[in-house]
């Protein structure tokens, strides 16, 4: 066998403006630099008590358990799910995009009886739709997105949260691409188990699922595991209505518990510069502070959607429920979408994104998300865009992009400074 000569690696400098992943904080990629310690050290354990803290914080909570999932972030949807599923179960999925359908997959796969409900892709529902769902389907569980990437909306949570405990009923949120870029209240919304990203507004590469559920969620993995060890008494067997045991090894929340709680049982081998990564990317976040965070995502957003309009451009959605840190734009007709993609990528090295499913080709999808999120980008983006979209004939309001972004920069008002 011949054996291959490879130079080492080199990759293009890009301007990453898609729904994920973003550009990397550098200060992030500092961190995974940083020397491997052994998963029981005790400097190493103490990161993994820091990385929870940091989660609590993150998802404004006071749950006990808040740590990552080792995977992307569909690793985070399937340990929760697959944790609390018995086959039989009713699960509520209302759908308003793509990834509802992956939460129905999900449960499918663990026999779950899946219920589901849809609206048209680039609206949400009105919190009286699902409550009322609720109460004719009387699920265990309702699995609903809040951050929908592939059509820009985001679907109000709080209402749905407090029916479903008032009603008894689990409600299980992703959120993978809307923490740490908007406001998330995970108790006081009611929400019993939420799953985050990474590669998303938290600016720290793929590969964790952050994740946090409250006491609720951990009864039932008691119950279970009680069972599955042959432990269960008669009174557990009464409150387990079947007592089926978590197929997944690796997914198990039970076994994550051990691993992450004092006991710290062996699992499996932490993605140690993952986790320092995670916990760099947490610290940052929580240095700006979360108001701020979130304040400097709406700011980024109105000088991009201002730009755009000002070009000529439509956006597509639900205006009031847009998803701050992702902008959909309709396609000009006549327009090839592709190319203009392609372009942009081959000349200016800036990536925007397309769609999915029935918006396949209609729209694109511009991210300003966590390090990506940043007035240079916007500008960059806007000026390169108005020169693709010229190049392919579009009637384009020339100069006026960046004059409409400049506008909402050069208005920001500041405090005055106060003399002595």
């Amino acid at each position: 066998m011949t054996i291959m000569k490879y130079s080492e690696l080199h990759t293009p400098l890009r301007t990453i403006m898609t729904p994920g992943p973003v550009e990397v904080d550098p200060r992030v990629l500092r961190a995974m630099s940083t020397p491997i310690l052994g998963q029981f050290d005790p400097a190493f354990t103490h990161i993994m008590n820091e990385v929870m803290e940091m989660l609590r914080q993150l998802f404004q909570t006071n749950n006990r358990w808040a740590f990552p999932v080792d995977g992307t972030s569909r690793s985070g949807n399937e340990a929760v799910l697959c944790s609390i599923i018995e086959p039989g179960d009713c699960v509520l999925v209302p759908i308003f995009g793509r990834f509802g359908h992956l939460f129905v997959e999900i449960c499918e796969r663990y026999g779950a009886d899946v219920h589901t409900m849809e609206c048209s892709w680039g609206e949400v529902f009105e919190p009286e739709e699902v409550i009322a769902e609720i109460k004719k389907v009387s699920p265990k569980i309702v699995a609903l997105v809040h951050g929908e990437t592939s059509t820009g909306c985001m679907q109000p949570l709080k209402e749905i949260g407090q029916a479903c405990r008032e009603l008894d009923v689990l409600l299980v949120v992703d959120a993978v691409a809307s923490i740490g870029g908007t406001d998330i209240k995970v108790d006081e919304w009611c929400i019993d188990a939420i799953i985050g990203g990474t590669q998303k507004c938290l600016s720290v590469p793929s590969g964790m699922a952050p994740i946090t559920y409250n006491d609720r969620i951990e009864k039932i993995l008691s119950e279970r595991k009680k069972v599955e060890r042959g432990i269960a008494t008669a009174e557990d067997l009464r409150q387990v209505r079947k007592g089926i045991p978590i197929k997944s090894n690796y997914f198990d929340l039970s076994m994550l518990q051990d691993y992450w709680g004092p006991r710290r049982l062996n699992h499996h081998t932490e993605a140690t510069s993952m986790l320092y990564a995670l916990r760099e990317g947490l610290r940052l976040v929580l240095e700006e502070g979360l108001e701020e965070r979130f304040e400097r995502h709406v700011f980024h957003e109105a000088a991009l959607v201002a730009g755009l309009e000002a070009m000529g451009l439509t956006l597509f959605g639900n205006r009031k429920h847009k998803l701050t840190c992702v902008t959909c734009i309709e396609i000009p007709s006549g327009i090839d979408g592709e190319s203009v993609r392609s372009m942009l990528l081959n000349q200016f090295g800036i990536e925007i994104a397309s769609s999915f499913g029935p918006l396949q080709g209609k729209i694109w999808r511009i991210g300003t998300m966590g390090y990506s999120c940043r007035k240079e980008n916007v500008l960059f983006v806007l000026g390169a865009l108005e020169a693709v979209l010229l190049r392919h004939g579009f009637e384009v309001k020339r100069g006026e992009a960046l004059q409409a972004a400049l506008d909402v920069y050069m208005a920001e008002v500041k405090e005055p400074v106060k003399e002595e």
